[in-house]
């Protein structure tokens, strides 16, 4: 294995070279360590395993994935260095200050990663992935690693809960499996007295099935997805729980992601035999085929700044209009929640998993098929190989799973759940001048395409919510949220709170929320977020004033404010930006350097 040694040689010094002497204080911190001097020729594998324990359950059994990798490191002849970056949990710090920390922390994950690679030379990284910052945080130092190896693995998805028949009223309206965004929901119901404080606390308790990621096609799956069709995970490792049954606590770590977890390590040893590096895999047609993907299966809306993100650490001109172009084509052909009824981890892995969709992707020539992988191999070659271990039975699903057919879950590319065009959507206009998106989960809103109201504004998340759950928001309004995006918040916090209280309400189709800030995976209803330039800049949402005519047109791409230009140039004049609060630490250094949404909120 000294052959794949190609960096780590700086660490341990080689034997017979100036280098060995020079190297000696190093090694003897290697020994204390319980480095062998047989372990000296080996190569140095980096595992990184954004955790943080108890505090956030997506992540929580990562520390045993990370055991797993590391001692297969050591049975493939390699020395595995674990490393653990902090977690920002959305789910848990959703609706509080404590939100303004999630995107910022995605940037610190992968600074930290960085910082272990480079400081101790390693020869490859392996990272999981598991919530929603996580997920880049893990992929974004890889394009960094000046080595050039490197592979991410996803930890998989939770069970999804289930009322249990306990709250009719509810499930007569919203079903009886829940997700982590229908406490969110249950607030806005509760609200409006369609459940009680006894089935509010079922949902609360019943809301998630146990540990791992939101398992619908909230952001979690959407970049799982995203970077196994960009080849940057192993094949079929995106669909999958991460533990073996539904329960309260850590539970047993489900074979399944043992398995991807294990591979991962063939894998990334092949590709530093092979020197298949990681500037190989992410290229710009595999970013247009993570792109492709979260479209296909109606991703969520933070999957534009991440990917936009990794575009820009891997020094590849991407823009929000690339978005538009390959939304313009790709149909909506999923049928999984928040707009559907099934869940991307459980439902499409028991009927093959995402080979399956990017089979017929690929059919339909809506996929670069030969961009090279983790395997060494093309795209259309893995799924070729895949899709023929499935039709002789020998794939991870045979098409059907417990009671699912795979047309029940992803529809026929000739027959859309939705055609190209309706899903997320890049929108311009003088109240986004540079752009914003919306997300329209195929566009079945009653609402239709058109939306036109009246101004109701909120210079932040807790007053829109407070009045939004008071009543004081009514069907017809245009709800402003301002000063809530990159620099403002700062931190761009997600705005489930108040968008999911309007759903559980009845208001989803009635009321437009209009954001600089953005939108969890779980939210839907008519949202639009991550309108540029932001309030805190001086953008024209910063402008508006109760009563303003506000009109969206998703047909004509257009988010307008219907107030004359001599009227704005004159509220300009009297505009200034008084912060809630002085940022401190980390937020202060993130409003500083933080650049705009419509280029991925990235850090210069």
């Amino acid at each position: 294995m000294s052959n794949l040694k190609h960096r780590s040689k700086e660490l341990t010094g080689v034997p017979g070279d100036k280098s060995w002497l020079k190297r000696t204080g190093t090694r003897s911190f290697m020994f204390m360590s319980g480095a062998s001097s047989e372990d000296l020729s080996k190569p140095v594998i980096l595992i990184a395993a954004p955790y943080a324990g108890d505090a956030a359950t997506c992540n929580q059994h990562f520390v045993l994935l990370a055991e797993e990798v590391k001692r297969e490191v050591e049975r493939q002849g390699g020395i595995g260095y674990l490393t653990y970056p902090p977690v920002i949990s959305d789910g848990v710090t959703m609706g509080m200050t404590g939100m303004r920390y999630s995107l910022p922390s995605r940037d610190l994950i992968a600074d930290n990663i960085e910082l272990m690679a480079e400081g101790y030379r390693v020869d490859g990284i392996i990272t999981l992935g598991g919530c929603d910052k996580t997920q880049p945080g893990a992929v974004i130092p890889l394009l960094r690693n000046s080595s050039g190896y490197g592979i991410t693995v996803y930890g998989g998805g939770r069970h999804p809960g289930s009322t249990d028949g306990k709250c009719p009223k509810w499930e007569g309206q919203f079903g009886s499996e829940l997700s982590s965004g229908s406490p969110y929901e249950a607030q806005g119901a509760f609200a409006s007295g369609l459940i009680d404080i006894e089935e509010l606390d079922v949902i609360e308790k019943r809301c998630l099935g146990s540990t791992g990621a939101c398992g619908e096609m909230f952001t979690a799956s959407s970049m799982a997805a995203c970077f196994e069709t960009m080849g940057i995970s192993p094949p079929n490792s995106s669909c999958g729980l991460a533990v073996k049954e539904a329960g309260v606590g850590l539970g047993e770590v489900s074979e399944d992601r043992i398995k991807h977890c294990k591979k991962s390590v063939y894998l990334l040893m092949d590709m530093m035999r092979n020197k298949v590096t990681v500037g190989d895999i992410v290229t710009r047609k595999s970013i247009e085929n993570g792109i492709t993907v979260v479209y296909a299966l109606g991703g969520s809306t933070n999957a534009i700044l991440h990917i936009l993100a990794i575009a820009h650490e891997a020094e590849i001109e991407l823009t929000v209009d690339d978005f538009e172009k390959i939304g313009s084509r790709v149909p909506l052909i999923s049928r999984l929640k928040p707009h559907g009824r099934y869940t991307y981890s459980h439902h499409l892995k028991e009927i093959g998993g995402l080979p399956v969709v990017l089979g017929l992707l690929l059919d339909a020539g809506l996929l670069h098929g030969d961009c090279i992988t983790c395997t060494g191999k093309t795209l259309q070659e893995n799924i070729d190989s895949y899709l023929t271990e499935l039709k002789k039975g020998e794939g991870e699903g045979e098409g059907k799973g417990k009671g699912v057919d795979l047309r029940d879950v992803i529809a026929p590319i000739s027959n859309p759940v939705a055609p190209p065009g309706r899903h997320c959507r890049i929108l311009r206009g003088s109240l986004a001048p540079s752009s914003c998106v919306v997300k329209l989960e195929g566009g079945g809103r009653k609402l239709g395409f058109t939306f036109k109201g009246k101004a109701k504004c909120f210079d932040g998340e807790f007053d829109a919510y407070d009045k939004i759950m008071a009543g004081e928001v009514e069907a017809g309004d245009v709800v402003v949220l301002r000063y809530e995006g990159p620099v403002g918040g700062p931190g761009m916090p997600e705005m489930l709170s108040p968008g999911a209280a309007l759903v559980g309400l009845g208001l989803g189709d009635k009321v437009m929320l209009v954001t600089d800030g953005r939108f969890s995976g779980a939210s839907h209803g008519l949202m639009i977020g991550h309108v540029c330039p932001e309030a805190a800049v001086g953008g024209n949402i910063a402008l508006v004033e109760d009563g303003d005519w506000v009109e969206c047109d998703v047909e004509k791409g257009t988010l307008d404010l219907l107030v004359d230009e001599d009227v704005l140039d004159g509220r300009r004049q009297g505009w200034s930006w008084k912060c809630r609060e002085e940022a401190k630490g980390v937020l202060k250094k993130y409003r500083k350097n933080v650049g705009c949404a419509s280029r991925g909120a990235v850090l210069t």
